[in-house]
């Protein structure tokens, strides 16, 4: 176990690294969005920097917050309403908020897709999928194919919730493709690169006409559920690696 950093600064420096989050664009403003005193006893993770999020890392004492969805998006905002009522909750109780969206998304081992793969028991998995000139997701072949349904009930298990399908290809399945959130607006690459089926987070209305002519099953997880394994897997690293304690804070949307 390495020396844990002593400052929430450190903390935020290493994530950095680790995540390449200077390397990878995006329109987030990934890192440390909010900063506190510098205080670092424990962590906690969550999907978004939502109000209740925050409220609860409070509650649950913790002064590092880490989301993937996070405050701040391509340009600047004015600190007024729900905005300005999330920072003050963050400086009235000393806590740091470190955002990563696409860098968590897209990494090999953390990233939502590879763990997402790992929880669908798809150990081996290769890259997929350009988005915003960076490779985002994960492509498995099946060494048999397996019905639809089995995808689906594995993924009930895994995210917990009522998956939504699209029956637009075959019944026996061995090319998947698998983009966490929303992502259909990838499903072109998806048809072009062979894969019989798309396992994603949220659908849309704009993409329905062309998964069902190109023929390609899509098995929406939710935009949220599919996207709690990154930030889940990234505590556990902070643990493991510094022996500080890290707790992750289950805020569903219905999305």
């Amino acid at each position: 176990m390495k020396k844990a950093p002593t400052t929430s600064f450190g903390l935020a420096k290493w994530l950095d690294g680790l995540l390449r989050i200077r390397t990878i664009p995006d329109d987030s403003l990934n890192g440390l969005q909010v900063a506190n005193s510098g205080r670092l006893t424990r962590v906690a993770t969550a999907v978004d920097a939502s109000a209740s999020a925050i409220r609860e890392a409070c509650e649950a004492k913790a002064d590092f917050l880490v989301v993937h969805h996070g405050l701040f998006w391509g340009k600047p905002v004015p600190l007024t309403g729900p905005l300005l009522m999330r920072i003050r909750l963050l400086i009235e109780s000393d806590m740091a908020l470190y955002a990563v969206h696409l860098p968590l998304d897209l990494h090999p081992k953390l990233g939502n897709n590879a763990q997402l793969c790992l929880g669908m028991g798809w150990a081996s998995s290769f890259e997929f999928g350009d988005y915003h000139g960076v490779t985002i997701g994960r492509g498995v072949n099946l060494r048999r194919p397996v019905p639809l349904e089995s995808v689906t009930r594995k993924l009930r298990a895994v995210t917990r919730g009522e998956p939504v399908v699209w029956r637009f290809g075959p019944d026996q399945v061995r090319r998947i493709a698998v983009v966490s959130g929303g992502a259909m607006g990838i499903i072109e690459q998806v048809a072009s690169d062979g894969f019989d089926t798309f396992v994603t987070g949220e659908s849309g209305h704009a993409h329905y006409g062309f998964a069902r002519e190109a023929g390609v099953n899509v098995v929406f997880g939710g935009h949220y559920a599919t996207e709690t394994f990154g930030v889940r897997a990234l505590g556990d690293k902070i643990r493991d690696e510094f022996g500080l304690e890290n707790l992750f804070l289950d805020h569903p949307t219905g999305y």
